[in-house]
């Protein structure tokens, strides 16, 4: 009886977490779009005039990973929320299969933890560069700043700042999900 009521609890958690991922991700590559596939994170701003520039960006694979793991993982909520609330809800979850989720939440909480990590510190790095520069005192106030590249200004740090809550509130949410398995697993 207790696992019956724990599998929608858990699934509730993993629709939350699916929103969380999408959010993140699309945050992080609207904002990497904005500076015209360059990715902002841990990168380093010039003065250019009165305009600001990224002129050092970190490889594009750096976004490529922080946008692709919660992003993935958000399609693997919805696969799994799918799945159980259309085919397996009357159905419990042997435990071949609750070991599997176990192991796929375990790496889904590292990636997440990384992830949130990069956003974090990349953007802090990248703050860091713009106010070193004196033209600002702080990164949402660079927002108002023109750069170089017309449209970049477009709420980068907004975005940034999005993308790193969404991030680790979807690690609160996977860490949720483990222990719900977790209890699964000892009834």
């Amino acid at each position: 009886m207790a696992l019956a009521r724990l599998l929608p609890v858990e699934l509730v958690l993993l629709a939350a977490a699916f929103l969380c991922g999408t959010v993140a991700a699309a945050a992080l590559t609207w904002t990497q779009g904005s500076f015209n596939g360059s990715c902002p994170l841990y990168g380093v701003v010039s003065l250019n005039g009165s305009s600001l520039a990224l002129s050092c960006p970190p490889p594009p694979s750096v976004c490529y990973f922080v946008a692709g793991a919660p992003g993935l993982l958000a399609l693997y909520c919805l696969l799994f929320f799918w799945v159980y609330s259309s085919c397996l809800m009357d159905c419990s979850r042997g435990p071949i299969g609750l070991r599997i989720t176990l192991v796929i939440s375990t790496v889904a909480i590292f990636l997440v933890l990384v992830s949130a990590c990069i956003l974090r510190y990349g953007t802090s790095s990248l703050c860091n560069s713009i106010i070193s520069l004196h033209s600002t005192i702080s990164c949402p106030e660079a927002q108002k700043i023109p750069w170089t590249t017309p449209g970049t200004t477009l709420q980068f740090y907004t975005n940034l700042h999005s993308a790193e809550t969404a991030s680790w509130v979807n690690l609160v949410l996977w860490c949720a999900v483990l222990v719900l398995q977790i209890l699964q697993w000892k009834l």
